[in-house]
């Protein structure tokens, strides 16, 4: 009957304090708020994360006979995994922080409690299709038929990486600096228009990379203060352009194709032949709908709202396959993390897949991991001379490992993930052209 309450706040600080100073030593592996649902909840909710394992743990520990008030109390605290118990234990004890050895990992699918009542033993799996449906209820009223196959498939779709064996991690295997001042001579344009939101984590990607970076609105392509004639690498980022109130990019496309100064610049730039470019999310949809990655012979894919007709936000993987993209070919064989957030993203095809380049796919076909219900799972399009790419997912989002929803513990100290791969190659590529 009484409320949770923060009394001392002096105490709460060196709690903080004491974690902070563990998760800098990485010495916790995982770790969950007890909040709403209490002790109950937070270990369930920390093995809902896996497939594969359980906990057992003793909570007549707690000197408290009854288990209902220990499993369900909503009193604030912090259940945390860690590899080293004596070294954690020492800690908290030397700053006088109250805490409890509650047990340990099992291998077993299952959350074994002993208590002074009677043992429990839940079945993990069962528990957590209950803690998801809430989310299934809710996505049936905006999604349909499609929220059905989200409840289906949410936990047949893990996030499962396969990196090069040559991935260090290392800004200095690929000769980067954050601290780089001097001009490169290598120039890279984003393009921007109304709307655009994806600009300034693309700069910085490129500028890491070693390009120098021009900033180039529309109106400047437009109104004749910018004619692409020093730039290499043009890179149409993320957004939603024009609010998309004419669909994904089309007024954005307009843009291009109605402005006499525009509409030359883009075309001298792409008759060179010492030219990259990249369209990512809003930028992707406006290259298929200029026709930029397709030449004039062939038959250009559509960009279609997502089949749960709403926006996608996620955080799934990519298969990127063999594929001669001058940005991506190196990378052939990874399964990498990635972020998508698009209302039109899925990718409709005239023709056969084999009358198009796919360098990258969705590593599962069906939804969510599919999240718009592109045909042949395509996440990307390709020219074929391999120097113009069109990709829904966002790479210049996932560049540093805490970018990522989840990277892979084994790598903490990577400074940088392997999409920045992508980026030095088209910039090694202009070089050596140059």
């Amino acid at each position: 009957d009484t409320c949770p309450d923060i009394t001392d706040v002096e105490y709460f600080k060196n709690v903080f304090d004491s974690i902070q100073e563990l998760i800098k030593n990485q010495q916790i592996v995982s770790g969950h708020d007890v909040s709403s649902g209490g002790l109950i909840t937070t270990l369930l909710e920390m093995t809902f994360a896996n497939l594969t394992s359980g906990i057992n743990i003793d909570i007549t520990k707690f000197g408290e006979s009854d288990s209902i008030k220990i499993l369900f109390s909503e009193n604030p605290a912090i259940v945390i995994q860690v590899e080293d118990p004596e070294k954690v234990t020492e800690l908290f004890e030397k700053n006088g922080i109250q805490f409890v050895q509650l047990g340990q990992v099992s291998t077993d699918r299952k959350l074994n409690i002993i208590s002074n009542e009677d043992n429990i033993q839940l079945d993990i799996n069962s528990l957590r299709d209950i803690w998801f449906k809430t989310s299934y209820l809710l996505d049936e009223k905006q999604s349909g038929a499609l929220a059905l196959q989200r409840f289906q498939n949410y936990k047949k779709q893990p996030l499962i990486y396969k990196f090069n064996d040559r991935f260090t991690g290392s800004l200095q295997h690929y000769g980067l600096s954050h601290k780089r001042q001097a001009n490169s001579g290598v120039v890279a344009a984003i393009i921007r228009e109304k709307g655009i939101n994806g600009d300034r984590e693309m700069a910085y990607a490129l500028h890491l990379a070693g390009f120098d970076v021009k900033d180039v609105h529309m109106t400047d392509l437009i109104e004749g203060r910018e004619t692409l004639e020093d730039v290499n690498l043009l890179v149409y980022v993320g957004g939603f352009s024009n609010s998309d109130v004419l669909g994904s990019a089309k007024g954005w496309a307009g843009a291009f194709l109605y402005n006499p100064k525009a509409k030359e610049s883009l075309e001298n730039y792409y008759k060179r032949n010492d030219t990259l470019s990249l369209g990512v999310c809003n930028g992707c949809q406006l290259m298929v709908e200029l026709g930029l990655i397709t030449t004039a012979q062939d038959a250009k894919p559509k960009m279609l709202h997502n089949n749960s007709h709403k926006f996608e936000s996620q955080f799934l993987t990519v298969d990127i396959l063999d594929n001669h993209s001058v940005m991506l070919k190196t990378l052939a064989g990874c399964k990498l993390g990635i972020w998508i957030a698009h209302g039109e993203g899925k990718f409709s095809f005239p023709n056969e897949e084999l009358k198009y380049h796919i360098p990258l796919k969705y590593s599962y076909n069906e939804y969510p991991a599919n999240p718009n219900g592109s045909a042949f799972s395509a996440a990307g399009i390709c020219s074929a001379d391999g120097r113009h790419l069109a990709m829904m997912p966002h790479l210049e989002r996932a560049v540093f490992p805490w970018n990522w929803a989840h990277y892979p513990y084994t790598r903490n100290n990577d400074e940088v993930s392997p999409w920045i791969e992508a980026f030095v190659n088209a910039r090694k590529w202009i070089e050596n052209k140059n």
